[in-house]
């Protein structure tokens, strides 16, 4: 019986593994997407700025973009995730 829990245990670590792994391909399949949205976004910027020379209206949030791509690059630097992590468990 212990075995079987041991066993059990292992398989449940491994399946876990897997997924957290797995996830990755799943956001790198998002930031593609994103990546076609900001050139999109861009093009679409330029038609508003020709369209509307004197405009100073801002037709994409790139200053909100730029931060939260600075927040996941911060979030993938092992040692200031580390640094979130604990402040979340506070």
């Amino acid at each position: 019986m212990y075995k079987y829990k041991l066993n059990e245990q292992e398989d449940k670590i491994k399946k876990f593994h897997e997924e957290r792994i797995v996830a990755f391909d799943a956001l790198e399949a998002r930031l593609e997407n994103i990546k076609k949205l900001l050139r999109q976004g861009k093009i679409e910027t330029i038609k508003y700025y020709r369209e509307n020379p004197k405009s100073y209206a801002v037709d994409k949030p790139t200053d909100l973009i730029g931060d939260y791509i600075n927040d996941i690059e911060t979030l993938l630097k092992s040692e200031e995730w580390k640094k979130q992590k604990s402040y979340l468990r506070n």
